[in-house]
C-alpha cells in the first residue's frame, strides 16, 4: 500500500481517512462513569424545554436511577431556579463537584459558577461551547445512569459541540401546536440525522388545557399535529403535555424535584424501556 500523501484526490475507497472518519468525542472526568446521555433540543426558544428537562430528570430519579443534568443553555440557564439551588458549585485540583437538588439529582449550570446569578454572559459562541465542553470533560459527575443534557434552542455552535463531543445516546425534541411546529421540528430531525443521533421521542408542550370545571380540553395555541409529525419523521413515542399552573409554580418556588406530569412518566418509560 502508497504512503498516504494527504490528497484525498487520489486516495481509493480503502482508505482509512475515507472508511474511519475521527472520532470527536471528548472522555468524561476519570471520575465520571455515566450509561445513558439524552439531550433535550427544540428549534426554537419558549417551548418549556427546560421544563421538559427538568420534569425528564425528575421522573428519573423518582424511577430509582442516579441522574444527572448538563445544564448547556448557557445564556439562559434555568435548571438551578427549578431545584432551588442557590449555593455555588465546588471544586479542587481533581475537578468540579456537581451541585445537589434536595433529591440527589446532580446539577451543573453556569449560574453555581457566577458571582451573581443575574450577571450577563456576553461571549462568543465558541467559547460557550468550550464551557459546555468542559462540563463534561471537568465534572466530577460520579456514577450516573441517566445524564440529561438541557439543550440551547436552535441549530448554532452549542448543539453541534455537544453532538460531537459527547456521546449521546438520543434526543427527545420539545415543541409546541404553533403553525411553525412542523418546520421547527423538522430543523431539529434533520441536524440529528446530520449529526447521527436517534431520536428518542417528542414532546408537545402547552397542548392543551384542561378546564377544571367542564373537564373539556381547550387548544389554546392550536390543534395539535403531534401525531402527524411523528408519523411524518418515523418517531416512535411522543406525548402532549397540558398547561398547568402549578407545575409552573412549583418550578418557580425551586420544587423542581416534585415536579410530575403522568403523560410524560408513560413517555420516559418509553424511551428508557
Amino acid at each position: 500500500m502508497s504512503e498516504c500523501t494527504h490528497d484525498c484526490s487520489s486516495c481509493g475507497e480503502s482508505c482509512p481517512s475515507r472508511t474511519q472518519p475521527e472520532d470527536m468525542r471528548e472522555k468524561p472526568h476519570e471520575l465520571s462513569h455515566i450509561k445513558k446521555v439524552i439531550a433535550v433540543v427544540s428549534g426554537k426558544g419558549g417551548v418549556g424545554k427546560s421544563m421538559v428537562t427538568s420534569m425528564l430528570a425528575a421522573q428519573s430519579q423518582r424511577s430509582g436511577h442516579s441522574t444527572a443534568i448538563l445544564d448547556a443553555d448557557i445564556t439562559g440557564p434555568s435548571i438551578p431556579q427549578t431545584f432551588g439551588i442557590n449555593e455555588r458549585a465546588q471544586g479542587d485540583e481533581t475537578g468540579i463537584i456537581p451541585a445537589r437538588t434536595k433529591k440527589g439529582i446532580g446539577v451543573m449550570s453556569l449560574n453555581l459558577l457566577l458571582e451573581h446569578t443575574t450577571d450577563p454572559v456576553i461571549w462568543r459562541g465558541p467559547v460557550i461551547a468550550g464551557m459546555v465542553k468542559q462540563f463534561w470533560t471537568d465534572v466530577i459527575w460520579g456514577d450516573v445512569d441517566y445524564m440529561f443534557i438541557d439543550m440551547p434552542p436552535g441549530t448554532g455552535d452549542v448543539p453541534l459541540t455537544v453532538f460531537q463531543s459527547i456521546p449521546v445516546d438520543g434526543i427527545v425534541i420539545v415543541t409546541s401546536p404553533q403553525e411553525l411546529v412542523s418546520m421547527i421540528v423538522e430543523k431539529a430531525v434533520n441536524m440529528a440525522k446530520a449529526m447521527n443521533v436517534p431520536i428518542l421521542g417528542i414532546v408537545e408542550n402547552m397542548s392543551y388545557f384542561k378546564c377544571d370545571e367542564c373537564g373539556k380540553e381547550h387548544s389554546i395555541f392550536g390543534e395539535s399535529h403531534i401525531g402527524e409529525a411523528a408519523e411524518k419523521f418515523g418517531i416512535k413515542s411522543y406525548c402532549r403535555l397540558p398547561i398547568n399552573p402549578e407545575i409552573a409554580a412549583m418550578a418557580d418556588k425551586g420544587l423542581g424535584d416534585d415536579m410530575s406530569e403522568s403523560a410524560l412518566t408513560e413517555f420516559f418509560d418509553k424511551i428508557t424501556g
